[in-house]
């Protein structure tokens, strides 16, 4: 009767969410145009809204401080390995690599960090940093004593010279709350060397080595392994040598990261509790290598989840939906544009008089996720841009809260998948709690609503199952994408 009753209660809340809001202005309306402005007045929150960098007077002395020690450091690590060049904007320019400086002072209060350094399949040195709870901690939300070993996750960092410093937020929102994970920086972004150091026809000690002649092998470019960074097979070997790194002895929070077979594993074969995240290239690599590593056990995509028929910069061809995935997905891309260029894709706009398509997001990897009976959500943040997932000081777009909002959903989507909790209930409530850093060593806590934080254009979505049965998937903000 109690398992009848929870699936009735399920199927009762994906009705109830389905349903579409009456009343909505439609393309062409003064209303529709004015509540699109607003929309793109709120893709730079994050900038300029209640809260955001300009608004918070502990930002601009943060960012200050942060950068000028961030570049210091990494001048010196830069000079102690003359050999190992990283000729990125991330190691050079100040403030590239700081990511959010409001959360100064996380590491020995609210979680552990260690810098850490690993060699490609290449010879490319490439550096990162693990995360994980404090001995003793207990989960800032629920006030639970966190006891070990802990799940594991491994996030690679978007192109165009993304750095990992700028996914610290997630690394340390997960950390916190019970979570060992792994980030760094791809060959040739951030901090990591920019050369392979292959066999030269003369041994010469140490220095990097490459021929651009030779003939490219696994997907690469050029006879350069990782030479150019911005190509999918350096961000796919990026996420399978992090992998190797995360799960060897030289991991320092090896002892604290859960490598024991999972009992119960939400896809056969995969008895691991390791998920894998990505962001934009990241992204794409994510999405192909959750199909064929048997490490995997979760994956989240954020902008965007790339399904088998995925082209241009996803480059699905191949991929295959294996693992439970989470995919957050971005209204607008580097730049934001009016509703009547929401054609095509976020990443490559184009013309679209009658408005939004409101399924776009679904088709680059949700629907085959769905298609092929594996659990996937699609979350849609309201106003968000490719670069939400990335703390970028003062210049580039993003919202106010979407990140926050982003960082939820991650924690909820690997606490089922990885930590089995049956929170069905918590993954389609409205309205959510979370701690964000405000400076000075604080943490401030915010209330964020889910129908507000929503996109209106673009679906979100679920369809996974429970202990109980299938649970019939559905438009969670009720925009007609069903």
């Amino acid at each position: 009767m109690r398992a009848l009753l929870t699936g009735v209660l399920s199927l009762a809340v994906a009705t109830a969410l389905a349903t579409p809001a009456v009343g909505a202005p439609t393309p062409g309306d003064p209303a529709y145009t004015q509540r699109d402005a607003q929309n793109i007045a709120d893709a730079y929150g994050r900038i300029a809204g209640e809260g955001g960098q300009l608004q918070n007077p502990a930002y601009l002395p943060a960012l200050v401080a942060a950068s000028t020690q961030r570049g210091v450091d990494q001048l010196l690590a830069q000079v102690a390995s003359p050999t190992r060049p990283a000729l990125t904007p991330g190691n050079v320019v100040p403030g590239w690599n700081v990511g959010n400086p409001l959360r100064a002072g996380w590491a020995g209060t609210r979680g552990a960090s260690r810098a850490v350094t690993f060699e490609n399949r290449y010879g490319a040195r490439l550096r990162g940093h693990v995360y994980k709870p404090l001995r003793g901690a207990t989960d800032p939300y629920t006030g639970r004593r966190l006891r070990g070993p802990f799940p594991g996750v491994v996030i690679t960092e978007g192109s165009v010279q993304g750095s990992e410093g700028m996914y610290e937020w997630l690394a340390q929102d997960l950390a916190e709350r019970g979570y060992v994970v792994l980030t760094y920086d791809v060959q040739g972004q951030g901090t990591s060397e920019t050369l392979p150091h292959q066999d030269p026809p003369v041994p010469v000690d140490g220095l990097p080595f490459c021929d651009p002649s030779a003939a490219p092998e696994g997907g690469e470019l050029s006879g350069c392994p990782g030479v150019p960074s911005q190509q999918l097979a350096n961000f796919v070997v990026g996420t399978e040598d992090a992998l190797d790194f995360f799960t060897s002895r030289a991991n320092p929070f090896l002892r604290s990261l859960d490598l024991s077979p999972d009992p119960r594993p939400a896809t056969p074969g995969r008895t691991t509790r390791i998920a894998i995240i990505g962001h934009s290239m990241g992204a794409a690599a994510v999405s192909k290598v959750q199909g064929t590593d048997r490490r995997v056990a979760a994956v989240v995509a954020l902008d965007k989840l790339a399904g088998p028929s995925s082209s241009g910069p996803l480059d699905g061809s191949g991929n295959r939906p294996v693992v439970p995935a989470l995919a957050v997905q971005s209204e607008y891309g580097f730049t934001v544009s009016p509703w009547w260029l929401s054609g095509g894709s976020s990443l490559n706009p184009q013309p679209s008089p009658d408005g939004p398509d409101p399924g776009r997001e679904r088709a680059t990897g949700y629907d085959a996720w769905r298609a092929a009976g594996v659990d996937a959500m699609l979350v849609v943040p309201r106003a968000s841009t490719h670069l939400e997932y990335t703390d970028i000081p003062l210049v580039l777009p993003a919202s106010r809260y979407g990140q926050d909002l982003t960082s939820v959903y991650v924690q909820r989507w690997l606490d089922r998948y990885l930590k089995h909790r049956d929170n069905t209930r918590a993954l389609l409530a409205d309205s959510f709690r979370y701690l964000e850093p405000v400076g000075d060593g604080r943490w401030s806590p915010v209330r964020l609503r889910r129908d507000e934080l929503l996109s209106f254009y673009y679906c979100s979505a679920y369809a996974v199952h429970t202990p109980h049965g299938p649970v019939a998937d559905a438009d969670v903000t009720g925009v007609g994408c069903s």
